[in-house]
């Protein structure tokens, strides 16, 4: 049987600081060969942008079409980088134990979460070993190596392969670490969106000695960044709290006093709910930015878009497991930062549910070993329940 901690472990030697994958595909990969899954390796690449190794393995019914249900489990292998090596109580890819926890880089985010399904997986597949043959279902995973980065060569070009090859699942489970403080705090049923804006003010240079002779776009540039910081874009709803502005930078590029600039440019990102897709924020965006009545450019990119799950019935599938492996009753969540989760849920009801997020991206990031098999056996039951259910 695959032990997930020992997994994790080998996961975790592997510095996969994103985009470098540095063998952490095949340790994930190898396993599932084993089990039976055909492994579909999906390398993409954008101009001006690394290489990224992605893949696809599915096991079980070959085709949708004849009626068997498709799992799919999402999560990637890429980690960020560690900072300073020397703050680090034990090295971050040693994965080391002590007193019960795992120690190192992407130890809770998110190789725990992937180990844990892969031995969920192995152990499902041990109670029910005629899965395959009576062709009971489908059981798949999307691995990335493009989730800490650009996500430009991951998860949303392996969603469009998977639409082009008739390989969409019926319901998807990302192992994201979703709980606050222990296990069966949360379940993330929905993700906020995040648009990014570069909005750009030309003028006229000059000496700050005679400004008539200059156009000095800062003025309209502080004039357009208070209409947006002063408008409340919305109040929110049951599951998400408004939407919000973030004024992350502005810059005119100069470093004398007695220059007037001639252009400005400011950074812009909003955190949005599902009362606006990206192409209606950004239409609303610009109505405010037009009544001010200058002239400026606008860039906007929004790799993530937000999203609510509506699936009761799987929702409510996994919250039951939680609850029966945890002792606790998870709340619906959908705070936090983006998720690859977004790419999958214009085509299937997708949750989020992982180990604890305390210490993600932070300094001696850990997972606690007791958390790690309780995750397994979540998803082990989670997989129980979805393809055989009791009446």
């Amino acid at each position: 049987m695959i032990d997930p901690v020992e997994l994790t472990q080998k996961l975790v030697r592997c510095e996969s600081i994103t985009p470098k994958d540095k063998g952490a595909l095949k340790v994930m990969s190898d396993p599932l060969e084993a089990l039976g899954f055909k492994l579909h390796w999906l390398p993409f690449v954008e101009e001006k942008t690394e290489l990224v190794e992605n893949f696809f393995a599915r096991l079980g019914t070959k085709d949708q079409k004849s009626g068997g249900k498709h799992l799919c489990y999402m999560g990637h292998t890429d980690v960020v980088p560690v900072g300073r090596m020397a703050d680090w109580t034990y090295p971050p890819f040693a994965a080391e134990i002590h007193d019960g926890k795992l120690y190192g880089r992407g130890a809770s985010d998110m190789k725990s979460g992937n180990a844990a399904f892969v031995a969920a997986v192995d152990r499902f597949l041990a109670d029910h070993p005629d899965f395959v043959e009576k062709d009971s279902g489908s059981i798949s995973l999307l691995i990335t190596g493009d989730e800490e980065g650009l996500s430009v060569n991951g998860t949303v070009k392996v969603v469009d392969w998977l639409k082009r090859h008739d390989q969409l699942p019926d319901v998807a489970l990302v192992g994201e670490p979703s709980n606050a403080d222990h296990m069966g705090q949360r379940i993330q049923v929905g993700r906020r969106g995040s648009w990014n804006g570069k909005l750009r003010v030309q003028g006229v240079q000059g000496h700050s000695a005679y400004p008539e002779k200059a156009d000095n776009p800062v003025p309209k540039m502080v004039e357009m960044l208070h209409k947006l910081a002063q408008h409340r874009l919305d109040e929110g709803n049951e599951f998400f709290p408004p939407s919000h502005l973030v004024l992350a930078s502005v810059d005119v590029g100069n470093n004398a006093f007695n220059i007037i600039p001639a252009r400005v440019e400011a950074m812009i990102n909003i955190r949005y709910n599902n009362v606006w897709t990206r192409e209606t924020l950004e239409s609303h965006v610009r109505s405010l930015l037009d009544e001010c009545g200058y002239a400026y450019e606008l860039e906007s990119w929004s790799y993530y878009q937000s999203f609510l799950v509506k699936d009761t019935e799987w929702r409510d599938l996994v919250a039951g497991v939680v609850q029966e492996a945890s002792g606790h009753k998870p709340i619906f969540n959908t705070g936090g930062g983006a998720s690859d989760a977004c790419h999958i849920a214009p085509y299937c009801p997708v949750v989020e549910y992982g180990v604890t997020n305390a210490t993600i991206h932070k300094v001696d990031e850990h997972v606690e070993v007791k958390d790690i098999e309780e995750l397994t056996e979540t998803y082990r039951l989670i997989l129980e329940k979805f393809f055989y259910p009791h009446p």
